[in-house]
């Protein structure tokens, strides 16, 4: 199981470029989204090719664990990685199920105004998942209590209603790649924004927007 994998991904232009991935590597883009998207508190880029792959990756195990001689030590050490794997990838999905529903009418309006090229935070799948689950949820209002109101009350706001996401909460990271100058906010009003040098190596707890974009980038992980 050592066959190199072809995902797509995009340049800094914009530009579509294939990155060919090894299982392992594969496996490891994918614990690396799941750790990002389980402590980022917005729904972060998807990565729908990665779960792709990582789901063919395990049909193709499952297969070979088939063709395998039974009572083989080999083959329970493979199916329990394959366990591993599944549960860091239902997890994965799982999460972001959890914050599609807990934010959706900012996650729909983030996408309606998303510049052409820009990646999408949702799957096709997870979009349509958002949009009926903001109709249905509009449905229930209406039927339960809108539609005993008066006229004028008988509409709700759900930009307003549902809160946003915490963007201002701090998160742990582990960074990946040097990163100077970053612009980080002052924790009271009388302080002035200062700048800050990230190492290789070195973990920080800091605020989530100061360094979304490192996120984004795969400079630094959350942990």
């Amino acid at each position: 199981m050592t066959e190199a994998l072809d995902l797509h991904g995009q340049d800094s232009d914009g530009d579509s470029e294939e990155v060919v991935l090894t299982p392992a590597e594969l496996i490891e883009r994918l614990e690396q989204a799941w750790m990002n998207e389980k402590f980022a508190p917005e729904l972060l880029e998807s990565k729908a090719e990665i779960v792709e792959c990582v789901m063919e990756q395990l049909e193709h195990m499952e297969e070979n664990l088939r063709r395998a001689k039974k009572g083989d030590l080999k083959v329970s050490i493979h199916r329990m990685e394959m366990e591993r794997i599944r549960y860091v990838l239902s997890s994965y999905l799982r999460c972001r199920l959890m914050k599609i529903e807990k934010f959706f009418p900012h996650i729909l309006e983030k996408e309606k105004v998303r510049p052409e090229g820009e990646p999408s935070s949702l799957s096709p799948e997870e979009f349509v998942f958002a949009k009926e689950y903001m109709d249905h949820t509009e449905t229930h209002f209406k039927n339960v209590a809108l539609k005993h109101m008066p006229p004028n009350l008988q509409k709700v706001d759900l930009l307003r209603a549902v809160p946003k996401p915490d963007l201002d909460s701090y998160v742990f990271l582990r960074v990946k790649e040097r990163q100077e100058n970053i612009l980080v906010e002052p924790e009271a009003d009388e302080q002035r924004d200062y700048v800050i040098d990230l190492e290789e190596g070195s973990q920080h707890l800091i605020r989530y927007k100061t360094i979304a974009p490192l996120v984004a980038s795969g400079a630094v992980q959350l942990i």
